[in-house]
């Protein structure tokens, strides 16, 4: 198992260096595509459209919202449905909840990086961070780590105050319950969840070693043992995850596969869509112009255009198409059709990696995926096993620091994820690729632990979930196929800073804990390059660590914001509509006015869910 492992890596990289990302696509999805395992899933056939072809409505993104969108919209028999998208198919890897940072090293993933950034990703390859976001069927739902979790109730009243009508937390709860079918039997009579819709949710079948001193370092510290969508969110829990018997639940696979035989809905794959019509006079949306396998062709909608294309892609089609901030637009000879503040806005939630925390028992951790036995493979076959823990992530924190700017003490800044492993042990490289981590700064950290204490390590990480800081998304053409430039600004709030310190000193109450402290539990003090000269374990040494390794948690939003007409800063109505623009809506993670303190993935589908109902509405069909 372990040199069949260190192949399928060593192909993906020789393969991605050697094919165009399109052929290289291909390759994979046909080598490690599965059988369908219920009635439910299966091969969705791919269309291709006709030049000038009319739809009803067009979607561009078959990701976490724009397949919910497809199925909602097509419910509606007459409408015509097409939905673009630039990836292919899932496989058989995408289906491994703990191969999640694997699938960012391959052609699912659009590869966007940062602009260098002064306080994050100092010392990683090139100075910027990378922002893996999906290209396949399901978008970012196939890379992301399956955490489902919701978030607090103010974070979307906060949505309702700020003008935005019927997104109150009361108004949208049953968006998140319509989605959702959860697995989890002692939540299946919660008011807070649903049953019987298309989105699995349930605990990984395997239960981490590391589970069991969590939840007794949590009582220690006076939290609960929580429902993290329930009713309060602030406790120590397991995580929830979009999982359908121990595999992967992407959108695709629980709105997408169960539909593909709707006569009224078409699906392009390997579709890259580079821009929006609209019609200049009539400020009116018309259809897109997209290219499939190096042919170039438009089609019309009849109805609606409707981007479902991400944070980041969203607002660059938006910009790139004339809909944007008009000397921005200017500097790439852009004519503009609606002045807005496209790519403003922009957030993110930051977690500080790293660290590794040495345990003297071994079995307690996971680490070097490479060594896994023929067993574990087998038990994974059978929908059980280490395999299935989501991500790695073996527990979930939400804490409230001194340094929250809101004196709701339910309402947390920092989330805690427990990983059942820890970058000390990636043998094979993975995770330092992923995070972009090299192998200099990995082996000046690591290399004074013998090889079996590397691997007898976990991580703690610590993740910024209210952040104060605010980045932008601008152009570096006017061409859709140049990737472009990203300013998170991370940490240029310092209270932002101070809080992360805060959530480190978090993560070291918990490894104190007796529960811990019965397997020796230590923090490993190397210290990271460029903070040598510093007091380990002081706040200055945190904050120079901080702004060494911290990363992305995948969770752009924000860029095409929702407010209501007269909010110079909206980009959507509160009906998801481009201001100025007729036919036209954004449903994505982009529309988001604050970042929720949550894994968005959860927040995305509810989104896309209401926009389904907003469409229908708005077009005369009864909800």
């Amino acid at each position: 198992m372990r040199w069949f492992f260190y192949l399928l890596c060593f192909t993906a990289v020789q393969n991605n260096a050697q094919m165009d990302s399109r052929r290289f696509m291909d390759y994979w999805t046909d080598l490690f595509r599965p059988l369908p395992r219920n009635p439910r899933e299966g091969f969705i056939p791919d269309y291709i459209p006709k030049d000038q072809e009319e739809f009803d409505f067009i979607i561009i993104g078959a990701g976490s919202a724009g397949s919910v969108l497809a199925n909602r919209l097509t419910e509606v028999p007459q409408w015509k449905v097409l939905l673009i998208e630039s990836g292919g198919n899932e496989n058989f890897f995408s289906d491994i909840p703990i191969f999640a940072p694997f699938l960012s090293l391959t052609p699912m993933n659009w590869g966007y990086t940062s602009m260098p950034e002064p306080r994050a990703c100092r010392d990683l390859r090139g100075k910027v961070c990378f922002l893996p976001r999906g290209r396949v069927l399901g978008g970012s739902s196939v890379l992301n780590f399956l955490i489902y979790q919701r978030g607090h109730p103010e974070d979307f009243n906060d949505w309702a105050r700020m003008g935005n009508e019927g997104w109150s937390y009361d108004e949208i709860l049953p968006y998140f319950k319509k989605s959702e079918n959860i697995g989890i039997k002692e939540l299946r009579n919660s008011s807070y969840h649903g049953v019987g819709g298309y989105l699995n949710i349930e605990y990984a079948p395997y239960h981490s070693p590391l589970e069991k001193p969590f939840k007794q370092a949590a009582e220690e510290l006076g939290y609960k043992w929580r429902d993290p969508n329930g009713e309060k969110v602030i406790g120590f829990s397991k995580p929830q995850a979009t999982m359908r018997n121990g595999r992967r639940c992407s959108s695709s696979k629980a709105f997408l596969e169960p539909i593909r035989f709707r006569p009224n809905l078409k699906v392009s794959k390997y579709s890259t869509v580079s821009k929006i019509l609209i019609d200049p006079l009539t400020k009116t949306a018309t259809g897109v112009e997209f290219s499939k396998w190096n042919k170039s062709m438009q089609v019309r909608a009849r109805r609606e255009v409707i981007s479902s294309a991400g944070s980041i892609g969203s607002a660059q089609l938006l910009m790139v198409s004339g809909v944007g901030p008009k000397e921005h637009l200017q500097e790439f000879g852009i004519p503009t059709i609606t002045d807005l503040p496209v790519g403003y806005n922009l957030q993110d939630h930051v977690t500080f990696s790293g660290n590794a925390f040495i345990v003297n028992q071994t079995g307690m951790t996971m680490n070097d995926l490479a060594a896994a036995s023929p067993f574990v493979a087998a038990a994974y076959m059978s929908g059980r096993g280490p395999l299935t823990l989501p991500g790695g992530a073996a527990g979930l924190a939400f804490v409230h620091t001194k340094y929250s700017h809101d004196l709701d003490k339910t309402r947390p800044d920092i989330e805690l994820v427990m990983g059942a492993g820890s970058l000390a042990g990636d043998a094979v490289g993975i995770l330092r690729s992923l995070l972009g981590v090299t192998d200099e700064w990995y082996w000046k950290v690591y290399s004074s632990l013998p090889y079996n204490m590397r691997q007898s390590t976990f991580s703690i990480n610590p993740v910024l979930i209210r952040p104060n800081s605010v980045g932008r998304l601008m152009l570096r053409s006017s061409n859709f196929a140049d990737h472009p430039r990203i300013h998170l600004n991370y940490f240029a709030d310092l209270n932002d800073l101070r809080t992360m310190i805060e959530g480190v000193r978090m993560v070291e109450k918990v490894i104190s804990t007796k529960a811990f402290q019965r397997y020796n539990t230590k923090l490993h003090t190397t210290p990271f390059p460029g903070c040598e000269s510093l007091l380990f374990d002081s706040d200055e040494y945190w904050e120079c660590a901080i702004m060494q390794t911290s990363i992305t948690l995948d969770h752009q939003v924000g860029t095409c914001k929702m407010a209501p007409a007269g909010d110079p800063t909206g980009v959507v109505s509160p009906r998801l509509q481009v201001h100025g623009i007729r036919g036209l809506r954004v449903a994505d993670a982009s529309i988001m006015p604050r970042i929720p303190a949550a894994h968005t993935h959860a927040a995305v589908v509810m989104i896309a869910e209401k926009a389904g109902d907003l469409i229908k509405q708005d077009w005369g069909i009864p909800t």
